[in-house]
């Protein structure tokens, strides 16, 4: 690539600048705010193209429905939860929901975290107020604080460059635990050690026992057990700030492309998948596989759009789009999209999130959700795909390993006067451990029957 064809790859990336982009902090120092921006753009990249293009391919198996996607991990990521345990736990419960995938479906399952970005999120509203003190709304542990305090609430730019050293710790950490040798599937029952014993957790180590034997005939038939020792692992987040995601984006030395090093894919959400935005201009231009979120409220016609936008040479595993419709809205909303999308020739890969749509205010004044509506969402997913002829391609959850007590439901029977006991979550409620891991079981029986 030549030094003008890089130089006009930049400006095309620098143009989108000039595009409304929703739901970006108003930053009070532009002095502060490009020095920051300078310092991510001379940090080494996060993840490689080369990786990227390895996901893309995996998203690829899963539209055709030679593979599922698992797409888990926090809300929203917060500097105080990245430590060794917290990552450790969130990656064994990824782990611990893909066996029972596998096995359960006899399918592979891609693995995708949460993790190593999600540190923004969108906001309702740019302000909050509380007892007639009005500040700044917490927009992410990249943006500002959540203390409700004036020098907490106010955006500092230097958290971008903090978010990038905590995302560099976690990748670590995660590629040593999926490159190590704590991925070893024969090491399945120490992906139980530690957490609570509960009836989730024992139906796991039921399937742990049974994958133990099928190891052992295997092993007994002379299988090579190389490619179990190690596992691939993607990391994932919305593409949100993108005083972030820019400098963060670099030219591919093997094709002169762009890719968003921040993470291997990257999303857009409901709230700023404006086709005319900065947002959609952004993941237009780099060759990362790229999720949009879709709700009830997605018009045909824009979704279209945003399809030639994104995906204008219809690339298997390039566009993503992830359905966040309600337990009660999924079965009527989503099939005209899924049957239009389908006969416009698009190669989408398509993803239930059960989550966003199941939001409520629970009578104490929690922000929750009901498993049951989770299941119910996932359940309505499959069944509209089965009707269609179409694939359902993968599941994108909030979840933690941590045994919180956020969203009401599940074997536990959690119960809104339940959710002051351990609600740790500084945006949404995540799924816990035994939680996740029941859906898991739930969505192996609904692969194995579709």
């Amino acid at each position: 690539m030549s030094t003008a064809q890089h130089h006009d790859v930049l400006a095309s990336l620098a143009a989108g600048a000039l595009l409304p982009a929703a739901q970006q902090p108003e930053w009070p120092d532009a002095a502060r705010l490009s020095s920051a921006v300078a310092e991510l753009a001379s940090y080494p990249p996060l993840v490689f193209a080369g990786e990227c293009d390895v996901l893309k391919s995996r998203m690829a198996a899963a539209a055709r429905g030679e593979a599922f996607v698992l797409q888990g991990g926090d809300c929203a990521e917060t500097f105080a939860s990245a430590t060794a345990d917290n990552i450790r736990d969130r990656v064994k419960t990824i782990l611990q929901m893909a066996a029972v995938l596998t096995y359960g479906a006899s399918v592979p399952v891609v693995k995708v975290g949460r993790m190593a970005g999600q540190y923004a999120k969108p906001r309702s509203s740019g302000a909050e107020t509380r007892e007639g003190v009005t500040l700044p709304a917490y927009r992410g542990d990249m943006v500002n604080d959540f203390d409700f305090t004036l020098e907490s609430r106010t955006p500092d730019p230097q958290r971008l460059v903090q978010a990038y050293h905590a995302s560099t710790a976690t990748l670590n950490l995660v590629r040593a635990f999926t490159q190590g040798g704590f991925a070893d599937l024969r090491h399945v029952h120490d992906w139980n050690r530690g957490f609570v014993a509960n009836a989730a957790n024992s139906r796991y180590e039921r399937l742990a026992k049974d994958i133990d034997k099928a190891m052992k005939f295997m092993q007994a038939c002379g299988a090579d057990f190389d490619a179990m020792r190690t596992t691939e692992f993607f990391s994932a987040h919305e593409a949100l700030l993108l005083d972030y995601e820019r400098p963060l984006t670099r030219v591919d030395s093997r094709t002169g492309e762009l890719y968003d090093t921040s993470g291997h894919f990257i999303w857009v959400g409901e709230r700023t998948r404006d086709i005319d935005g900065a947002h959609i201009d952004f993941v237009s231009k780099v060759l990362n596989p790229i999720g949009i979120k879709l709700s009830a409220k997605a018009e045909i016609d824009d979704v279209l759009r945003l399809i030639d936008k994104v995906d204008p040479d219809r690339e298997p595993g390039r566009l993503t789009f992830i359905t966040r419709m309600g337990a009660r809205t999924v079965r009527d909303a989503l099939p005209t999209l899924v049957e239009k999308i389908t006969g416009s020739g698009a190669q989408v890969t398509w993803i239930c999130d059960p989550m966003h749509g199941n939001t409520f205010e629970s009578a104490s004044g929690y922000k929750t959700r009901d498993f049951d509506d989770v299941v119910e969402e996932v359940r309505g997913f499959f069944e509209v795909h089965q009707g269609l002829g179409t694939v359902p391609g993968g599941i994108h959850v909030e979840l933690t390993g941590n045994d919180v007590t956020e969203c009401i439901g599940g074997a536990e029977k959690i119960l809104d006067a339940d959710l002051n006991k351990r609600y740790e979550t500084v945006c949404d409620p995540r799924l816990n451990h035994q939680q996740s891991l029941e859906l898991a079981f739930l969505v192996a029986e609904m692969l194995a029957k579709d």
